[in-house]
């Protein structure tokens, strides 16, 4: 079981169904739920930089299309605040409509492995336990 799952999306619904399914399937200890890339990288600046007690996630799932900070820009931080020195955190992009400029784009970003369509689905999740973390 991943300590946590850090899911980053605008959208509550898609937050609702994706933390329900991942509950369900008790896949993490602890599911978090940030609605916009800014507060993630507030979150991860502390709990993955300094000894704050906080978790740093095993996986995060980032949205590309969100107002605030969006999935790039998060990304563009993530790597400037060196937030990827943490070799296990591994990101999946969540979309619902991924132009193949944006996928094309992806492909710069070493940390992000795969994306998804929204929602995940149960098949989703068992698939990329498997790849990345060496479960079923």
């Amino acid at each position: 079981m991943l300590e946590l799952i850090l899911l980053v999306d605008d959208d509550d619904t898609t937050n609702f169904l994706n933390k329900r399914l991942l509950e369900d399937m008790q896949v993490a200890k602890e599911i978090m739920v940030c609605t916009n890339g800014r507060d993630a990288i507030e979150y991860l600046s502390d709990a993955c930089i300094e000894a704050s007690g906080k978790k740093c996630p095993d996986l995060i799932f980032l949205d590309i299309k969100m107002p605030v900070m969006d999935g790039f820009s998060f990304l563009d931080e993530y790597q400037n605040r060196q937030l990827d020195a943490q070799d296990h955190v591994i990101i999946m992009m969540l979309t619902s409509s991924a132009s193949f400029y944006d996928l094309e784009r992806l492909k710069n970003y070493s940390r992000v492995k795969k994306h998804y369509s929204k929602t995940l689905t149960k098949h989703d999740v068992q698939e990329l336990l498997q790849e990345f973390f060496n479960r079923n």
